[in-house]
């Protein structure tokens, strides 16, 4: 576990057209987590199992999918093959992270109900150079690859959330709308989330930073590189599949729609 190389499969660069700025992320759709990381994991096959329906963006790989093959302009996709239950790619590795006051960091040691999934002891360094900085290594290409070809990126972060709030949820007590979008004061200009708000109008409704806030952007470009736009679209999981961890229904081809729609506004200079 000391190898920090690259983990075979454990995500995915999958090329768009040449002159795309946009980058499609698919952090937490996966549920699959290798044998040796298994062994560390405290929960029985079944209770995993329950978790991993709880924790898993579930079919958000297959949405982005659809919107690739949709789009005018195709966009550029990075998935994460691996659950997020092996290392979670959009958190901070060290004390920053504020989820670590509910056992969730980049290496998770409670589930989504606070009980225990790893040992309060266990060294996450192994598994966060395995696996969690090749991740932010390849996020952090993609994104200066964007740059470089078209002088700019936006990147479009692909989650979905649970109807009822769940108990590790830190800001959970607000609205839950169908769409919630989040946003980087720096990173999420406004035409941008108006392109969005517009986008989604059809799928019940929209709301920003609530129940979760913030996009994602590599820590190279945070915060010091205008050129990288961000914004998270979290779908509610209602509106699109059976919950907690069943099949999409109708829902998911209405969402594909709205998210192709968004990234073809995206896609013009």
């Amino acid at each position: 576990m000391n190898d920090t190389s690259r983990a075979p499969g454990s995500f995915e660069v999958l090329p768009g057209a040449t002159d795309s700025p946009v980058l499609l992320h698919v952090p937490h759709s996966a549920r699959a987590i290798p044998a040796a990381v298994r062994d560390g994991i405290l929960l029985d096959d079944a209770a995993l199992e329950r978790e991993l329906d709880h924790i898993t963006d579930a079919h958000t790989a297959e949405l982005a999918a659809l919107v690739a093959r949709s789009a005018r302009v195709t966009p550029w996709r990075l998935v994460n093959r691996l659950s997020r239950l092996v290392v979670d790619p959009e958190r901070f590795p060290d004390e920053r992270e504020e989820m670590l006051a509910v056992g969730m960091g980049a290496v998770y040691t409670r589930t989504t109900g606070r009980a225990p999934l790893r040992p309060d002891d266990m060294d996450p360094q192994p598994l966060i150079d395995r696996y969690f900085h090749p991740y932010a290594r390849a996020m952090t290409d993609a994104v200066a690859d964007r740059l470089a070809a078209t002088g700019r990126a936006v990147v479009i972060d692909v989650h979905s959330y649970p109807t009822a709030r769940l108990p590790y949820e830190l800001h959970g007590d607000g609205p839950r709308p169908p769409v919630c979008l989040g946003t980087d004061s720096f990173h999420t200009p406004a035409g941008l989330l108006a392109a969005a708000r517009k986008a989604c109008a059809g799928l019940g409704g929209t709301g920003t930073d609530s129940p979760f806030s913030g996009t994602y952007v590599p820590l190279e470009f945070h915060g010091r590189e205008p050129r990288v736009s961000a914004l998270m679209v979290e779908i509610r999981r209602d509106t699109y599949m059976s919950e907690p961890g069943g099949p999409a229904g109708p829902g998911l081809a209405r969402l594909a729609a709205a998210l192709t729609d968004l990234v073809d506004a995206a896609s013009l200079p």
